[in-house]
């Protein structure tokens, strides 16, 4: 019989299980605990979306013509004949919960969630084709008030993550619908006459999508990138004023921050602020987190006009930046010999576990090999039950560490070990 031949994991994915993989996952969880500690201090509420969407929600919300739509997709025919997308990202599901599920009610609304997300793109540092996201967003509300907040908000998660070293908050404003216009028009006029020395790409992108030159990492394109025309010059009043008073609000709750007037948002929904906290400890790909203003994506997806405005943050790449922690083992290990010892260890262990103490108990081996197991395991004590403390009603409590060992009566055991 020809052997069968186990299939491999995909490309981009991840398998975890203890040692170093625990390491980080412990690392993941943090990072979650943290999103959802400081998202309840801001006063965002948990929202859950599908992990799959009409592909129709992600094409209009994301572009056509943008890399992830043409290229990074997971789309899929399904058994009802109808193209589903596992979804690259949360902004586009949350807006068309809002506007399917009359979530107008509500506004303004502050939600958050986390989870995971998918793109078909090459593997690279902290980047996965399966990877997973943290995401908050502020939908109905058009006042600069709104970016503060979320861009505060951010601040505090990567100081309580301990990550905030290093990390340089970028911001620009892409003006008003009026403002951004014109940019776009002046950025035409000047790729168009330079534009034998642009790359193919951005020949490609020069009247779809000319803002996305500004961030083009063809070196054969930074030339005529950098020599373009900054968007100041086309900001009307109110667009100025707008940003003057997201930075004055930055200020005045001490986030620093650094102008950087090629960042972009190549989709014309985007409006205003634009924003990426950027490190340089994770390599080429140094966003950490990012976001900006999307006043024009709902009523892209069909709904009303309404202003928005959110962040995102992958979960893997912040995780990459904490500290190793110290992978905590059981408190106790309970080391049973003898069947009569096992069915008293058994409740004993569950005592302790309601306790609250961490416990483990090997299956099998001798007392040499489960005492190995219980020093490897980390345990701080171990608590040894066999016929001879049975029949005196005693367990021996060995202290792992110092190796001193004392004898505890059954009915004290767990008070004995929960005040240990």
């Amino acid at each position: 019989m020809a052997k069968i031949e186990t299939p491999r994991p995909i490309r981009g994915t991840q398998d975890m299980l203890g040692g170093t993989s625990e390491a980080f996952q412990e690392r993941f969880a943090h990072v979650v605990a943290a999103f959802d500690r400081v998202r309840k201090l801001y006063g965002f509420q948990r929202v859950e979306v599908p992990v799959f969407e009409s592909t129709a929600v992600f094409a209009r919300s994301l572009g056509e013509s943008t890399d992830v739509v043409s290229k990074e997709m997971y789309t899929f025919e399904d058994r009802g004949g109808d193209s589903i997308t596992l979804r690259p990202e949360f902004t586009a599901g949350i807006s068309r919960a809002y506007i399917t599920e009359g979530w107008q009610q509500y506004a303004p609304l502050k939600v958050a969630t986390h989870g995971p997300l998918f793109r078909y793109e090459r593997p690279q540092k902290g980047r996965f084709r399966q990877f997973h996201q943290l995401d908050a967003e502020i939908i109905g509300a058009g006042e600069p008030g709104a970016d503060v907040e979320l861009l505060v908000f951010a601040d505090q998660l990567l100081r309580e993550l301990g990550v905030s070293e290093g990390v340089t908050l970028n911001l620009n404003t892409l003006g008003d619908a009026e403002s951004r216009e014109a940019w776009r028009g002046a950025l035409i006029a000047h790729f168009e006459a330079h534009r034998d020395q642009l790359s193919e790409d951005s020949l490609d992108r020069l009247h779809r999508n000319p803002l996305r030159i500004l961030d083009s990492k063809d070196p054969r394109d930074r030339p005529v990138a950098d020599s373009a025309p900054d968007i100041d010059a086309y900001l009307t009043d109110e667009a100025r004023t707008f940003f003057e008073t997201v930075t004055a609000g930055l200020d005045a709750a001490g986030v620093a921050w650094e102008r950087h007037s090629r960042l972009v948002r190549g989709l014309d929904y985007y409006r205003h602020t634009a924003f990426e906290f950027i490190t340089d400890r994770l390599g080429a790909q140094g966003t950490v987190l990012g976001g900006g203003r999307y006043d024009g994506l709902i009523e892209n997806l069909g709904g009303p006009s309404t202003p928005a405005v959110g962040w995102a943050a992958g979960i893997e790449r912040l995780a990459m930046l904490i500290d190793r922690p110290e992978i905590a083992g059981p408190t106790v290990a309970v080391i049973p010999m003898g069947e009569a010892a096992e069915v008293k260890a058994t409740g004993i262990i569950a005592d302790l576990r309601r306790a609250g103490v961490a416990c483990d108990m090997g299956y099998r081996g001798n007392m040499k090999k489960r005492m190995q197991r219980a020093n490897a395991s980390g345990a701080g004590w171990a608590v040894i039950l066999g016929d001879d403390e049975l029949a005196r009603g005693e367990a021996a409590v060995r202290n792992l560490g110092t190796g001193e060992q004392q004898a505890v009566a059954l009915d004290a055991l767990i008070e004995k070990l929960a005040a240990l």
